[in-house]
C-alpha cells in the first residue's frame, strides 16, 4: 500500500528566485532568498515552491531550457562568494551583472583558490565534477559551443551537429578553458542551492520543485541524446508537443519540444527518466511534474504548424514508466499537475501511483457543482492554489471575470460582495487539501500586471519582481493568522 506523500495540514508560497528582490537584473540564491525562507518561518509556512531552475533561453521561460539538469547561472549570488572568503567586497562588479562579466570574475575566482591552495574547496570542485559527469560535459561543451556558433545546434557545422568523435575531440582542446569555467560556474550554482535547501529544512520549510514533462529542442539534453526523441537526420523535430484549443487558447498551443521516443526510453528501463529525477530528488523534497496528462498521451502536432490546431493525442506508456521509477525509488515524493481535459485514465494513473493532484480555485466557478476545483469537491491528498504561475493574479482574475462566472462565485459564497483575494485566500486555507499553496502576488493583493506568464504569448513573461517594501507588516500578521485559524502553521 502506498502511503501519503503528503503528511499533514501544510501552507506555503509558490515563488520562483528570480522574482526575489535584489539589486540584480533578477533576483538571485542569495541573502534576500533566506531572508524569504525566514519570512515563511515567521508566518507559519513550511513549503516554498519555485519553477524548474535550469537554465532558461532568451525568452526567459523555465520551461523551455537549454539543459534537464544543469542550474541557471543567473541566479548565482556572487555577494556570497565574499562571505565564503574568496574574494574581497570591493572586487564586486557593479549591478547588473552579465554573464561574460560573471563568468570572466567566476574563472578569476577559481584561479586564485589554486594559488592560494584552497584544497577543501578544490576537493569539493573535483568531486562535484566527478559526480555529475554524466550530464556536465555534455552540457558545458554544448554551452560553449552555443557562444562560439550560436543556437539553434542543429545549424552548426555537420560535424558538431552529429557529435562526429574527432570534431568534438577538437573543439575540447580548443575550448579547455572555457569548458572548466562552466564547470565551476555550475558547481557555484550547485553548492548555493544546497545550502539555502539545507537553512530551510534546518528552520522547517520542505522545498518544493517543477519538474517540465518535455525538455527543450535546442539544448544539451537532445543535442547529446537525439536517439531518445523523434527527430529526422538533421536532429529537427518530426512532431512537437502543444495543446489542444481550451480555455488557455482558442487555437491550441504549440509549445515546440520534441517528443519523446518512447520505445527507445523503455528499451533500457527509462534510465533517461530515472537520471532526471534521481537529479531533482537531490535537490528539492517534493516535486510537482508538469502535465500529468501526458503520461497518458501527448497532443501531437505536426512541426510546421503554428499552432496545435490540427494535433491528436498520441498514448504514452506512463504505466510502464511509473512501474520503473517506483522500483528505482520507492514512494515517489510527486505532485501531479493534472490539469486541463482530465480523462479517467489520468486520473487512475496517478491514483495508482499514489500521486496527489491539484486543485486550482480560479477553475471553480463555472456552475457546475460537480467541478472538481470547488472547495466541496476537495480530497486531501491534493494541492490546493488560488491560481498558479500560468494564471492571472487572484484579483486580476476576479476584476475581469465574465458576469455569469462571477454570479456564480458570490452565490457559492453566498456573499454578494466578496473582498479580493482574500476570500480565495481563506478558501484555500480552509480547504480539506493537505497543502494550501499561494502565490506571492496573491499574499501581496496585486493586480494583473504582476503575472507571472500569460500562456500561448512570446514576450513580457517570466520577468515578475516583488520587492520587501510590498510586504507590509500587516499582511505578514494576516498570513500567520491564516496559517493558524486554518491548522496549517508550522
Amino acid at each position: 500500500m502506498i502511503g501519503p506523500v503528503l503528511d499533514r495540514r501544510r501552507a506555503g508560497i509558490l515563488l520562483h528566485p528570480t522574482s526575489l528582490p535584489g539589486p540584480d537584473a533578477a533576483g538571485t540564491l542569495g541573502r534576500d532568498a533566506y531572508y524569504f525562507i525566514d519570512f515563511l518561518c515567521r508566518t507559519g509556512q513550511t513549503v516554498w515552491q519555485v519553477l524548474p531552475l535550469n537554465p532558461p533561453d532568451v525568452d526567459l521561460s523555465p520551461y523551455q531550457c537549454l539543459s534537464a539538469f544543469a542550474g541557471n547561472p543567473d541566479l548565482i549570488s556572487l555577494p556570497l562568494l565574499v562571505d565564503w572568503g574568496w574574494f574581497d567586497s570591493a572586487d564586486l562588479p557593479e549591478p547588473p551583472i552579465t554573464a561574460a562579466t560573471r563568468l570572466a570574475l567566476l574563472t578569476a575566482v577559481h584561479a586564485d583558490l589554486i594559488t592560494r591552495g584552497k584544497q577543501a574547496d578544490l576537493l569539493d570542485f573535483a568531486a562535484f565534477c566527478a559526480e555529475q559527469r554524466e550530464w556536465l560535459d555534455d552540457y558545458v561543451l554544448f554551452r560553449a559551443l552555443r557562444a562560439r556558433y550560436g543556437g539553434p545546434w542543429t545549424n552548426w557545422p555537420a560535424p558538431l551537429r552529429d557529435r562526429e568523435s574527432s570534431a568534438l575531440a577538437a573543439q575540447h582542446d580548443e575550448l579547455d578553458a572555457e569548458l572548466a569555467a562552466l564547470r565551476f560556474e555550475q558547481f557555484i550554482f550547485f553548492r548555493q542551492w544546497r545550502e539555502i535547501r539545507r537553512y530551510a529544512n534546518a528552520h522547517g520549510v520542505r522545498v518544493f520543485g517543477d519538474l517540465p514533462i518535455f525538455v527543450g529542442h535546442d539544448s544539451a539534453d537532445v543535442w547529446a541524446r537525439r536517439d531518445l526523441f523523434r527527430l529526422d537526420e538533421c536532429g529537427e523535430p518530426l512532431v512537437v508537443a502543444g495543446a489542444p484549443p481550451d480555455g488557455f487558447s482558442d487555437t491550441g498551443q504549440r509549445w515546440g519540444n520534441p517528443l519523446y521516443d518512447w520505445d527507445r526510453l523503455a528499451a533500457d528501463g527509462f534510465c533517461f527518466w530515472r537520471a532526471r529525477l534521481a537529479a531533482q530528488f537531490e535537490l528539492f523534497d517534493l516535486l510537482r511534474i508538469d502535465h500529468f496528462r501526458g503520461f497518458c498521451a501527448c497532443w501531437q502536432v505536426p512541426a510546421r504548424d503554428r499552432d496545435g490546431r490540427n494535433g491528436r493525442w498520441v498514448e504514452t506508456p506512463g504505466e510502464a514508466l511509473f512501474d520503473a521509477l517506483t522500483a528505482h525509488f520507492g514512494q515517489l515524493a510527486l505532485i501531479a499537475e493534472d490539469l486541463g481535459h482530465i480523462t479517467a485514465e489520468v486520473h487512475a494513473l496517478r491514483v495508482r501511483y499514489g500521486i496527489p493532484g491539484m486543485k486550482v480555485l480560479q477553475f471553480g466557478f463555472d456552475g457546475n457543482p460537480a467541478n472538481p476545483y470547488l472547495p466541496h469537491n476537495h480530497v486531501e491528498q491534493a494541492v490546493v492554489y488560488t491560481g498558479t504561475h500560468d494564471n492571472d493574479t487572484t484579483l486580476g482574475w476576479y476584476l475581469t471575470l465574465p458576469e455569469i462566472a462571477r454570479h456564480e462565485l458570490h452565490e457559492y459564497l453566498g456573499n454578494p460582495a466578496p473582498t479580493m483575494p482574500d476570500t480565495l485566500l481563506r478558501m484555500a486555507y480552509a480547504s480539506v487539501c493537505r497543502l494550501a499553496m499561494l502565490p506571492m502576488q496573491d499574499v501581496l493583493g496585486l493586480g494583473s500586471e504582476h503575472r507571472m506568464n500569460t500562456p500561448n504569448t512570446p514576450t513580457g513573461n517570466w520577468r515578475w519582481r516583488f520587492s520587501w517594501a510590498d510586504l507590509t507588516p500587516a499582511a505578514a500578521r494576516h498570513l500567520t493568522e491564516l496559517a493558524r485559524r486554518f491548522d496549517r502553521a508550522c
